[in-house]
C-alpha cells in the first residue's frame, strides 16, 4: 500500500482503470461501484474531474456522443489484488439522446447500459445528470423507466447551476424532486452542481461517501 491509502476519498489521486465496450471486458466484481448518467453534453466528465479535483482524468468534448464505454476510475495506490482493492469505483456511462450517433451504435450502448444496471451487484447508485437549462426532457425520463425497471436507486443531479440564476435554481428543484417523487426507485433529495463554479461538490461527495460506505472522504 501507498500512503495515498491514509488520504482522504477526494483528496487522493484518481486514475482511469478500464474502458468497457461490453460485458465480457467488465472488471471482476469488487468494490462498490457508483456510476453517472445523463445527455450528451451534460456536463458528466467535467463534473466528474471536478469531484475529484483532476483536471482531464476524464474526457471532456466538443463533440457529443465521445464516450461509448463505461469508462472506470478509482482512486490510485492500490494493488488491486484480493485485501488491496480501492474503496470504491466511479463509472461514467456513455451519453444518451445524441441523435447523429448511428442508430446501431445507440442500441449498442443501450444493450450495454440496460445489461450493466441489470446484473452489477456490486453498482451501488446511479447518479444521473440533468442541465439545469433543459430540466427533465423526455430521453431522460426514458432512462429514468429504465432504472426503474432494472430496480437500480438513483439520484438526480443538477448540472450547470452557474448558468441560470439562482431563484430559477430554487424552481427547479421544486419541479425536480416533484417529477421524481413517485418513480419507485428515485433516491430522494436532489443535488444542484456547477462544475465551473465548484458548488454543490461537497453535497455530492458526501452523498457518494455515504452511499458507499466511506467515512474517510473529506
Amino acid at each position: 500500500m501507498t500512503d495515498n491509502n491514509n488520504k482522504p476519498l477526494f483528496g487522493r489521486p484518481w486514475i482511469f482503470i478500464r474502458g468497457v465496450p461490453s460485458l465480457k471486458f467488465l472488471p471482476p466484481e469488487g468494490p462498490a461501484e457508483v456510476a453517472f448518467a445523463g445527455r450528451s453534453n451534460v456536463g458528466k466528465s467535467s463534473l466528474i474531474n471536478a469531484l475529484v479535483g483532476q483536471h482531464g482524468l476524464a474526457r471532456t468534448s466538443n463533440t457529443p456522443g465521445r464516450t461509448q464505454e463505461l469508462n472506470y476510475f478509482v482512486p490510485d495506490g492500490y494493488s488491486g489484488e484480493a485485501g488491496d482493492l480501492p474503496p470504491m469505483a466511479l463509472v461514467d456511462m456513455p451519453g444518451y439522446g445524441y441523435a447523429k450517433a448511428p442508430k446501431e451504435h445507440v442500441d449498442a450502448w443501450t444493450k450495454l447500459v440496460f445489461d450493466y444496471l441489470r446484473g452489477r451487484a456490486t453498482l451501488k447508485r446511479v447518479y444521473v445528470l440533468i442541465d439545469s437549462r433543459h430540466g427533465i426532457k423526455k430521453n431522460d425520463d426514458e432512462v429514468l423507466d429504465l432504472l426503474d425497471k432494472a430496480a437500480v436507486s438513483y439520484q438526480v443531479v443538477l448540472t450547470k447551476t452557474d448558468k441560470i440564476k439562482p431563484p430559477a435554481v430554487v424552481k427547479l428543484l421544486a419541479e425536480t424532486a416533484e417529477k421524481i417523487k413517485k418513480r419507485p426507485a428515485a433516491y430522494p433529495g436532489i443535488i444542484a452542481t456547477s462544475s465551473e463554479k465548484s458548488e454543490g461538490l461537497d453535497d455530492l461527495r458526501a452523498a457518494i461517501a455515504l452511499t458507499v460506505g466511506v467515512d474517510n472522504w473529506k
